[in-house]
């Protein structure tokens, strides 16, 4: 089965840090990827996500609006929007820090 794509829309790309805003349709995914930096997640919309993992193993996740989770690089995993309604979080990737 194919699901739509996220939209993700790039805010910020400079030296310390890479936002990134992702809008899913119901029923819509990331597609499958490797976090190659530490991040922060923050709910714009209440979250019900299914995290498809690596050897198959899926994990329901509801992220309330306005919450927040960190996670280190090296995450994989396709993340789906499991609810009826639209579902939008900020993504911050940090990157090393700039020199002062």
């Amino acid at each position: 089965m194919t699901r739509p794509a996220a939209v993700a829309t790039r805010l910020v790309d400079d030296a310390r840090v890479r936002v990134t805003r992702f809008d899913f349709a119901p029923g819509a995914e990331t597609g499958w990827h490797v976090h190659g930096l530490d991040y922060v997640i923050t709910a714009v919309t209440d979250c019900p996500m299914l995290l498809e993992e690596p050897g198959g193993g899926t994990r329901a996740v509801t992220v309330p609006a306005g919450a927040a989770y960190r996670r280190n690089a090296g995450v994989e995993h396709n993340v789906v929007n499991a609810g009826p309604g639209p579902m939008s979080f900020v993504e911050v990737e940090l990157k090393e820090e700039a020199a002062r």
